[in-house]
């Protein structure tokens, strides 16, 4: 092989590795409870094939404290594979209070520890905003989805231009009222699923591949 077809090689190799596409980042927010690492918990099971998850849960708020990304998740729907990077935010909130924890059994230590790295994590979750590709919205089915988290998320995608998914969770709750949520963010799509039980995460996967594929 001589010197320029070796260099058109090597060229070409250095070219493919650097302009390679890559998987979609997409960002999971939410206010906190509203089921975000149980729905990031979900994909990697369905599709990781492990034991692994993003992290724990609780019925306290603000479990999770700190981001945590899952490079190159693959998802087969409809016979395409998309890839993505997934990425678990602390839940998005406007005001965090350590009396809250105090609350819940904490002690007074505990609680201002919690709620330091809760406001942290905000912190971190809307920094995170800036180098991600797309955003998951999950929201309470059973609660009313006029929040000023949820109204903040969805006009800062629409000033970004970045592509959305609002999911509906907790529907296997007898209180669930997905439909309100549809109604009050008609102009984007919107899936209902429990993350908990598995239920619609079919639809919820194929609204993943279309939004973000």
């Amino acid at each position: 092989m001589n010197m320029i077809k070796r260099f058109k090689v090597s060229f070409s190799k250095i070219f493919n590795k650097l302009f390679k596409k890559k998987g979609a980042c997409i960002g999971i927010y939410g206010p906190p409870n509203a089921g975000k690492t149980t729905l990031s918990n979900r994909i990697l099971k369905d599709w990781v094939g492990s034991e692994e998850t993003m992290g724990s849960v609780s019925h306290i708020a603000h479990e999770t404290r700190h981001a945590k990304r899952r490079n190159a998740v693959s998802i087969e729907t409809n016979g395409h594979t998309i890839s993505l990077d997934i990425v678990d935010t602390p839940g998005l909130a406007t005001k965090i209070d350590f009396h809250d924890f105090m609350e819940q059994g904490m002690s007074d230590v505990e609680s201002k520890k919690r709620s330091k790295e809760a406001t942290e994590g905000v912190i971190e979750a809307v920094k995170w905003l800036d180098d991600l590709d797309g955003v998951i919205l999950v929201m309470d089915s059973t609660e009313n989805p006029y929040t000023q988290v949820n109204v903040t998320v969805i006009g800062n995608m629409e000033a970004r231009n970045l592509p959305l998914l609002i999911v509906a969770n907790k529907v296997d709750l007898p209180n669930a009222d997905p439909g309100v949520i549809k109604e009050a963010f008609p102009q984007h799509p919107m899936v209902p699923v429990s993350a908990l039980e598995g239920v619609g995460m079919d639809s919820f996967y194929e609204a993943l591949a279309k939004q973000f594929g």
